[in-house]
């Protein structure tokens, strides 16, 4: 019997993915410059109702180059490997997908809104003046070596799995 690629792929469902992103804080928020170079950056987020949400400051990069474009990439590593990651360099599987994202000026009512839920990302000093970005995931989320065990990472076809945003 023949194996192909799409035999040995990953099985990851957007239930699993949608779990791990609420899971982590942490994530590569890139995005492209008004005269079309890339930028990405680390960013501390909060998943709320299948969105993410970041907090930057209003003369940052980040607000302008995302204001201009309105697009993003996303990467959230999800640490695996438990006791043994602390033997062995054992990469993080990753979650990416691309998405559409939302300037919130620190003033506006959405970003008041969220400012409390967001409390922890954001010192008290930086709390009234921080804008809030607000990520939506589309399409789908490219998975890396999500629900795959460790030795399999080694193969990309077999670590290696979509699974629709919604």
């Amino acid at each position: 019997m023949t194996t192909t690629i799409q035999d040995r792929q990953a099985s990851v469902g957007t239930e699993q993915v949608w779990r791990e992103i609420d899971k982590a804080s942490f994530a590569v928020l890139s995005q492209v410059t008004p005269a079309g170079e890339p930028r990405s950056s680390g960013v501390l987020y909060k998943s709320i109702g299948r969105r993410l949400y970041v907090a930057v400051g209003a003369d940052s990069w980040k607000a302008r180059h995302i204001s201009a474009s309105h697009r993003v990439a996303v990467t959230v590593p999800v640490r695996r490997g438990g006791i043994l990651s602390l033997l062995a360099p054992i990469p993080p599987a990753t979650i990416s997908f691309h998405g559409t994202a939302l300037v919130h000026p620190a003033d506006s009512p959405a970003a008041q809104t969220l400012t409390e839920e967001l409390a922890s990302l954001l010192p008290p000093e930086r709390r009234a003046s921080a804008c809030i970005v607000e990520v939506i995931p589309e399409g789908a989320f490219l998975t890396y070596g999500l629900g795959v065990p460790l030795l399999k990472m080694r193969d990309p076809a077999a670590a290696r799995a979509h699974a629709p945003v919604a």
